[in-house]
C-alpha cells in the first residue's frame, strides 16, 4: 500500500517543481490514475492516497469494474480514456462522467444522439502516428466543434492527446503546444464552449506537458506502478 502512495507524493512533488519552472499554480492540474487492467485493490490504495479522478480505456471493463466502487466512493470521478466504439457509445455515456477520447464527427452524433443526461467530452487531437485516434488537424476540429452545436447534452471541457511514441523529447514538446494552440483557436471561434481542460501528459512526459499548458494528467505506471 505504501509503494503507491510513495509513488502519488513523488508526483505530486514533481508536479510542484514542474509548475515552478513554468510559472504556473500547481491547483491548477488534475492528477489522474489511469486504473485499465489494474486491480481493484490498487484502486482502493491510489484512493487512501488521494486521488478521486480514475481513467479506463475500455468500456465493459470500466462497468465492471466500477459500478460497486462509484456507490461506495461518492466522491469519484471516472473517464473514459480510450477509443470508444459507437456500438458501446451509449453505455459509455449513461456510465462514465465524461468521454475523453471523442476523435470523430460519427462519434458526436451517436453520442449526442444517444444522450439522456449532460455529458462531458473532450475532443482528441492526433499529434502522433497516423494509426493513432484523434481529430487529425484544426480544421477537422472546427467541424467537430460545430457539428456539437446541435446536441445541446454535450458539453465540450476541452482537448485531449496522446503524443507521439518517440524518444524525441522537442516532437513532444511540439504535439503538446499543437494542442494548446488548437485551444486558443478553439476559444476565439467558439467562445461559448469550455475549452479550459487540456488532457495531456503521461507517466514519461507529464512534466513537458505542464511546462506547454496542461491541466489533466493521465499517469499509469508512474502511480501504480509497471503491470505485470
Amino acid at each position: 500500500m505504501m509503494e503507491i502512495i510513495q509513488n502519488i507524493a513523488r508526483i505530486r512533488e514533481q508536479i510542484q517543481d514542474a509548475c515552478l519552472r513554468a510559472g504556473r499554480n500547481p491547483e491548477e492540474i488534475q492528477l489522474m490514475g489511469v486504473s485499465k487492467f489494474q486491480e481493484i485493490s490498487k484502486i482502493e490504495e491510489a484512493w487512501s492516497g488521494g486521488i478521486r479522478l480514475f481513467g479506463e480505456s475500455r468500456v465493459q471493463e470500466g462497468v465492471e469494474k466500477f459500478t460497486d466502487f462509484k456507490r461506495s466512493h461518492p466522491d469519484l470521478e471516472l473517464h473514459l480514456i480510450g477509443a470508444l466504439q459507437r456500438n458501446k457509445a451509449k453505455t459509455a455515456g449513461a456510465f462514465f462522467d465524461a468521454i475523453q477520447s471523442v476523435d470523430r464527427d460519427a462519434l458526436i452524433d451517436t453520442l449526442g444522439t444517444a444522450a439522456v443526461r449532460p455529458l462531458n467530452i473532450l475532443l482528441e487531437l492526433r499529434t502522433g502516428e497516423e494509426t493513432k485516434t484523434g481529430f487529425p488537424d484544426l480544421e477537422s476540429l472546427f467541424r467537430g466543434a460545430e457539428k456539437i452545436e446541435s446536441y445541446p447534452l454535450l458539453k465540450v471541457k476541452g482537448l485531449m492527446t496522446i503524443a507521439p511514441y518517440t524518444g524525441d523529447p522537442r516532437r513532444i514538446r511540439e504535439a503538446f503546444r499543437a494542442v494548446a494552440s488548437a485551444r486558443n483557436k478553439l476559444e476565439a471561434r467558439f467562445p461559448a464552449y469550455d475549452w479550459s481542460c487540456l488532457s495531456m501528459g503521461m507517466s514519461g512526459d507529464f512534466e513537458t506537458a505542464i511546462e506547454e499548458g496542461a491541466t489533466l494528467l493521465r499517469i499509469g505506471t508512474a502511480l501504480f506502478g509497471s503491470r505485470q
